[in-house]
Parts: C-alpha cells; structure tokens; sequence
C-alpha cells in the first residue's frame, strides 16, 4: 500500500469528532447546547466563542464547569450481496465530556482560561465489525465454489473500536478600546490521542472436499487452505489484531473583536488559525500493515472564520446569529484534503427568553454543511450535512451562582456511494446514516 493511500486512511480513522464539521467539535459549552448560535457571547462561553466579548463581563473572577453527555449512532448499510448481514451499527459514546472557563476582568483588561475537547471526545465501538473487514471474506465460498469446491457459508468474529480525545487548554487577553469595541489575542494548546483496537478471528466456512470436509460442516478457513495445499489463501485467513495508539500537539493562534454598537446590539468576530499537528502511530499489533509503527501524518485542525449576532427584541428577548466556515481545503491531510470539494459551514439562530428575573429559556437550530467528494465517504468514516435542535435554560440560584441546562439532538442526511472491488464483476451501493444526542449542565460562580 502506497504512504499516501496510508495516510489517508489513518487521517479518516483520526477524525470523529462528536458534533461538528470534519474535525471541529463545535459543542464547546451548555450554553451551546441549548442555544447552537454563540458567537456574539458576552458570558461565560465567550472565552471560546467570542474572547473579546468577556469584556462585557463584570469586573471580578468568574468560573463555570461544565459537562455533557453525548450519544451517536452511526449505521452503515452495504448492498454487497455475498454478505451475511447489510446493517453494521456503531455506537458512540462520551458520557463526560467536560469544559471549564475562567475569567478575571479588571477595567478595560481581561485575562481568561479555557478547557475543552476540541475534536473526538469519546469511543465509537463497531461490535460487528465493518462491511470492509467482513467483504474478503465473504467473497471466499465463491472462490471455492468455482475451483469446484461448493461452499456456501462463512462465519467470523469481526470487532472494532476507537477512542479519541483532541485536548485543547486555550488562554487570551482581552483589552477594551472603548464601550463599544474590544480585541482579544489568544492561542490554544492541543493534545490529540487515538486509541485503535480491532481483531478479525475464527473465520469459519463448509467446503464440500471428499477428503478434508466430507461433511460439509463449518471449519476453519485457515486449516482448509492449509490441508488444500493453498498457503497465500490459508495466509490471507489468519487471524489479525490491531492495538494503535496515535499521540500529537499543537498550536492554534485566536484573534477575535467585539463590536457593540448600541444597547441592543452585539457582535462577535473571531478568526482561529490553522492548527499544524502531527500524529504518530505507536502500534503494538498491527497484522494489517495499515498503522506502520512510527509512521508520521498530517491531521491538521483547519483555520476558522467565525461571525455572530445578539439582537435584544425587547428587553425580555433576546436573538442569536452565528456563522462559522471552516477553512478544509486548506489544511494538510496528507492529500485527504483533496477528497474534499468545498470548505464546510454552519449557520446557526436562537432565542432566550426572560421568564422571571432569575429563569429564562432558550431554543435554536443549527445547520451544518460539510463539503466532501463522494470518494471521501467509506464505512471507515463518513461525513453527513446535518440539522440540529438545542433547548435548555438558566437559573440564577443566587445573584452570584448560576445553572445552566440543555439537550440538542441531530438528525444527519443520508449519503450513499457505489463501490466495485476486484474479484467481483458488479458495482453496488453503501449508505451511511447517524443521528446524535446530548444533555448538559453546568454552573458558574461570579466572584
């Protein structure tokens, strides 16, 4: 296998992010979760969505941590018709998915602190396998069949799972100009870990031999192509494990403005650049010879431009805007960018609404684009566009204490695409399909 194809491979099992474009988890806070549109935050999640805007802060020391508890299904449907089984689910899970903000504003100076994990964040277990481990093997009772062995089963013990975590620990200054206009320079620090594990063993099939298999009974692939004087086939049936584990860090530089021209309007910009970060393998298994020990690749986090709005209506309603674009194409994938056709976007609104001076409560939808080519899509990984509902709210527990609360759910598009493989004449389709959920609570302290 050629490096590059290898790279790719390893770029797309290194990229599950839980809600977000291609690698950017967007879900940075509570407050996102109930209100998917932050970019123009003035409170605490501004020092992730809009640093500047902590300048609308009180003078003093705040904190707020947080958590969420997210879930995704992923399934994949494959129309190989030699398979066993069409449907292969994935269950994703990160039931601690943890952010912490802190700020200390003092006049027209600020300095804050943020934590978060800015990609993966959780496991993604394939308890059966997926359709590309399973498709070889399936293609064997044919082989036999017409080298005028009959056989017409095939059995195994297919399991993948993976791990990601892409720690990000961000610090910026925040400086007022004037009541109405504040910057905000900052950088984020990123850890990024994945963990791989996967085995294919016990590949089983029922050859009708006279001599080996009379019976026709199941057996194993591997003493058949063994006894049958086939060594590359009996080779190909081994069992095979894998157990990687990819380590890399990096930089990624933060400038943001805040504009608030009147009482009633604010507004967010911020640009994060290009992360360069690279992955290593340390493979402890590795029997398929795609995770080379040692390797090296590019799995950079792209540069994004990000624009918000907060409109008062009145003074007990409030309306949010927010864009964001993610600059893909420019980052080094190691040639994966090149799967991909058109940079991704979300575009985001909400509302809160006061019901009382202490409770208010809040909505929004986020649509999510992402620009990749059809050859991007495998069962490996998969990008879906995406439309997603946030609900939640806030209580002020004490003039100095508050809690805030939320769900979103997504629903993702359907993608399909058609594959051929050697060895077997018809083309045939594979759709992917996901949807996710999470809740979230946090509280903050303003000192």
């Amino acid at each position: 296998m050629k490096k590059g194809l290898i790279a790719i491979i390893l770029f797309m099992f290194a990229v599950p992010a839980v809600f977000g474009t291609i690698i950017t988890n967007t879900n940075q806070s509570v407050m996102y979760v109930r209100l998917p549109a932050r970019n123009a935050s003035t409170l605490m999640d501004a020092v992730y969505y809009n640093p500047a805007g902590v300048m609308q802060l009180e003078n003093g020391f705040h904190l707020s941590i947080q958590n969420q508890s997210l879930w995704q299904d992923k399934t994949v449907i494959n129309g190989f018709p030699l398979l066993n089984n069409d449907t292969y689910i994935g269950e994703a899970r990160a039931p601690i998915f943890p952010s912490l903000f802190a700020v200390y504003k003092k006049d027209k100076l600020a300095i804050s602190f943020g934590f978060g994990i800015n990609s993966g964040g959780g496991s993604a277990d394939f308890a059966t396998g997926l359709p590309s481990f399973e498709i070889p093997i399936s293609l064997i009772p044919a082989l036999l069949t017409s080298k005028g062995i009959p056989t017409s089963q095939y059995s195994a013990d297919i399991t993948f799972s993976g791990i990601s975590f892409f720690l990000g620990f961000q610090g910026n200054i925040s400086y007022a100009i004037s009541d109405a206009i504040a910057v905000a320079a900052g950088v984020r620090y990123i850890y990024a870990l994945n963990n791989y594990e996967g085995s294919l063993e016990n590949i089983q099939i029922n050859p009708m031999h006279p001599l080996i298999n009379p019976s026709g009974g199941m057996m194993s692939a591997q003493q058949f192509f063994t006894y049958a004087g086939m060594p590359a086939y009996a080779a190909d049936a081994a069992d095979r494990e894998v157990d990687v584990k990819q380590t890399g860090s990096g930089f990624t530089p933060i400038l943001s403005l805040n504009l608030k021209p009147s009482d009633t309007l604010n507004i967010g910009i911020r640009y994060e650049f290009n992360t360069k970060l690279e992955l290593t393998n340390d493979s402890a298994v590795d029997d398929t010879g795609m995770f080379p020990d040692g390797y090296t690749f590019r799995n950079d986090i792209p540069a994004i431009l990000s624009f918000g709005l907060e409109y008062t209506v009145m003074p007990k309603l409030r309306l949010m805007i927010s864009l964001n674009t993610f600059f893909d194409k420019q980052a080094n994938w190691n040639g994966a960018e090149k799967l991909v056709d058109s940079n991704s976007y979300d575009m985001g609104v909400g509302f809160e609404y006061d019901i009382t001076e202490t409770f208010l409560i809040s909505a929004g939808y986020l649509y999510t684009n992402v620009g990749v080519k059809d050859a991007y899509q495998g069962d490996f990984s998969h990008e879906l566009d995406s439309n997603t509902i946030g609900l939640g709210g806030r209580i002020m527990m004490t003039p100095k204490i508050s809690l805030d609360f939320g769900g979103l759910y997504t629903k993702y598009t359907d993608a399909s695409r058609s594959w051929q493989i050697d060895d077997y004449p018809l083309a045939f389709q594979e759709t992917y399909q996901r949807t996710s959920w999470g809740f979230s609570i946090g509280i903050g302290f303003h000192l």
